[in-house]
């Protein structure tokens, strides 16, 4: 008998979908962007309204602190993109409708609330950054796996989760008990996000091990986060690696590492030769993570050791 359809297996999923809409629904939990934002400390910019232009001297936020942030609020700002990808992907019936809906209505958020909070504190120049939204968007995002729900299952369980540590540590960076509040409140979104992909996938591979096994193996393997298209994304993604904001160490242990676990793929028993293939690629990859990160720490070290020499 050959591998379910697409299709097949979406149907086959959608009680365990249902099952964790519920669960999610009943977890989730309400609040409001406007009661994160400190409103009094905004005024009016440069423009028709004749008021301040920007300065850097409008906030006391590190350099890296403040692309960190641009980062976040751009990678939030292809909503739409990722919209269109799940919603194609998952289809909009049923119990698979309701989750694209409500996961779109919950992200929704989360740019408005981080773009509320940049504007009022003047945290980053308003000008520069909607120049880099409407170039981001306009570049749009597309779903390295557009036919393979498998694989777009696995991927999100470890990009929602990635999203989670990146805002987090970027909340922490600010010094700012505002924006780490906020910033806390968003990563509690995508960590609730992560675990329903990452129970769904958990399902997929109890109905399809080898092919689910395959999956997690190449996405693993070509992971990227979805804002690498950001102008200037390089540079900003290494001052936030050596920062602590996001480093291949964190991806590796805070990220895959524990999802893999969840999924207990290295215990897995009944795998055929093609599941067992892809499981040792998988272990032979989280080695090499393992030994790329040690070098990265090892040249953080010592480029701050120089910093600190100098300073």
């Amino acid at each position: 008998m050959g591998a379910p359809s697409q299709t097949q297996l979406l149907l086959e999923l959608e009680p365990v979908v249902e099952t964790n809409l519920d669960r999610h629904l009943s977890m989730a939990k309400e609040w409001f962007p406007h009661q994160y934002v400190p409103w009094s400390q905004g005024r009016d910019y440069d423009g028709p309204l004749d008021g301040d232009p920007w300065s850097e001297q409008d906030s006391p936020l590190s350099d890296v602190a403040r692309s960190a942030l641009v980062v976040n609020l751009l990678t939030e700002d292809n909503l739409p993109s990722y919209h269109h990808e799940i919603a194609s992907l998952f289809g909009r019936d049923a119990a698979w409708g309701s989750w694209v809906h409500r996961w779109t209505a919950e992200e929704g958020r989360h740019g408005i609330a981080i773009r509320d909070y940049l504007l009022t504190s003047r945290a980053v120049d308003p000008v520069q950054l909607e120049e880099l939204r409407m170039q981001h968007m306009s570049t749009g995002y597309t779903n390295g796996h557009p036919e393979d729900m498998l694989a777009s299952l696995a991927y999100v369980s470890f990009q929602e989760l990635a999203t989670r540590v990146s805002h987090r540590n970027t909340g922490r960076l600010t010094n700012d008990p505002v924006a780490d509040q906020l910033l806390a409140r968003v990563a509690a979104d995508e960590n609730l996000h992560m675990v329903f992909y990452r129970n769904l996938l958990g399902a997929a591979l109890e109905l399809v091990p080898n092919q689910a096994m395959r999956a997690i193996t190449d996405v693993v393997k070509t992971f990227a986060m979805p804002g690498t298209d950001i102008a200037g994304f390089q540079r900003k993604a290494v001052e936030m690696a050596v920062a602590g904001v996001y480093d291949i160490r964190q991806h590796r242990d805070d990220v895959v590492a524990p999802v893999l676990r969840f999924w207990k793929v290295f215990e897995l028993e009944g795998l055929d030769a093609e599941g067992e293939a892809a499981r040792t690629e998988l272990a032979d990859f989280m080695d090499q993570l393992d030994k790329q990160a040690t070098r990265f720490e090892d040249k953080r070290d010592a480029l701050k050791a120089r910093m600190a020499a100098r300073g």
